[in-house]
C-alpha cells in the first residue's frame, strides 16, 4: 500500500501576515495617557487628626458652584484670573491687613467645589492657586538667592518652603443650591 502525503501548510507567508497585522494595529491604534494634577498626599494615620482651631482671617475661602462660577471669601463672581493675585496678597499679608493671614505659616487656603463643577474649571483653579505659591517662591529665591527657585540647592528651596509652606485644603465637593 502507498503512502500517502500530508499537504503542507506554506507558514513564511503567514508571518508575514502577522507581522504586517501587528504593525497596522501599533499604528492605527491610539494610546490614552492620564492626565490630572501631581499631588503628594500625607502619610496615611487610623486616627482622624485633632481638630485645629485656626483663626478665620488666616483661611481663604475659594468655592466653586455647580456652575462654574468662583466665589471668594464669600465675594460671587471672582475672576479666576485675579484669584492669583489675591492667593499671594494673603499669603504674604505678614499681618498687615487686618482682614488677611498673620503670617505665611498660618496661611490657609480652603479650595472647595459643588458637584456639578466641571473639572476643567477645577483644574483652573487649582492651578492658578498652584501658581501663586510657585511665584512666592520664586519671588522669594531671588530675594535671598539670586537666583532663580529651580535652580537652587535643595536644602535652600525647602528653608524657602519653611517660610512659605503650601496649605491647601481641599474640602469634599457637596451641592450648593
Amino acid at each position: 500500500m502507498a503512502e500517502r502525503q500530508i499537504p503542507e501548510i506554506n507558514a513564511g507567508s503567514m508571518a508575514d501576515i502577522a507581522f504586517l497585522l501587528l504593525v497596522f494595529f501599533l499604528v492605527t491604534t491610539t494610546i490614552q495617557t492620564d492626565s490630572g494634577l501631581q499631588v503628594t498626599l500625607p502619610q496615611w494615620v487610623d486616627e482622624p487628626p485633632e481638630p485645629q482651631d485656626k483663626n478665620s482671617r488666616n483661611v481663604l475661602e475659594v468655592v466653586i458652584n455647580g456652575a462654574n462660577q468662583l466665589a471668594v471669601e464669600g465675594e460671587p463672581g471672582f475672576p479666576v484670573e485675579s484669584l492669583k493675585e489675591k492667593a499671594i496678597r494673603f499669603i504674604t499679608n505678614n499681618g498687615s491687613d487686618p482682614t488677611m493671614s498673620d503670617n505665611p505659616k498660618a496661611a490657609v487656603i480652603s479650595l472647595q467645589n459643588d458637584d456639578g463643577t466641571d473639572y476643567a474649571t477645577y483644574l483652573g483653579v487649582y492651578n492658578e492657586l498652584q501658581a501663586a505659591y510657585n511665584a512666592i517662591w520664586e519671588s522669594e529665591a531671588q530675594r535671598r538667592f539670586g537666583r532663580p527657585y529651580q535652580t537652587l540647592e535643595k536644602e535652600d528651596r525647602m528653608a524657602i518652603r519653611e517660610d512659605y509652606p503650601k496649605f491647601l485644603s481641599e474640602a469634599e465637593p457637596t451641592r450648593f443650591d
